[in-house]
C-alpha cells in the first residue's frame, strides 16, 4: 500500500545538503542532489544508529558523523567498514514546492 507522507518544503533542504524528518516515531533523511532531485532514508545509520542528518553530504553520498561510515543515499547501499547492513529508501516524488515520501 503506497502511504505519501509530506516531509518538508522543497526549500528546506539545501542543494548537496540533508535534514532531518520525524514520523509517527520514525526518523528519516531527506536529502537533495546536485542536480535538484530529492531521496529519503532511514534517518539513523545502521552501523550504530546515529542520525545521518548530521552527517556530511558529498555528491551522491551521505557520511555518518560519528564513525565516517558513508552510504550512497540514492541506493541505500553501504561503502565499506564500518558499514555491514545497507540503508533503507523511500521514494519521493515532488508536488507544489512540496516533499513528499512514501512510507508504505
Amino acid at each position: 500500500m503506497t502511504t505519501w507522507v509530506d516531509a518538508c518544503a522543497t526549500d528546506d533542504v539545501d542543494e548537496e545538503d540533508v535534514i532531518r524528518f520525524d514520523h509517527d516515531g520514525r526518523t528519516f533523511a531527506i536529502y537533495r542532489s546536485p542536480d535538484d532531485q530529492y531521496f529519503a532514508t532511514d534517518g539513523l545509520c545502521t552501523h550504530e544508529r546515529v542520525h545521518l542528518a548530521d552527517g556530511l553530504v558529498m555528491d551522491d553520498v551521505i557520511e555518518c558523523p560519528k564513525h565516517n561510515g558513508r552510504f550512497n543515499y540514492k541506493t541505500g547501499q553501504g561503502r565499506g567498514a564500518p558499514i555491514c547492513v545497507d540503508l533503507k529508501t523511500y521514494p519521493v516524488r515532488v508536488e507544489g514546492g512540496r516533499v513528499l515520501i512514501d512510507l508504505g
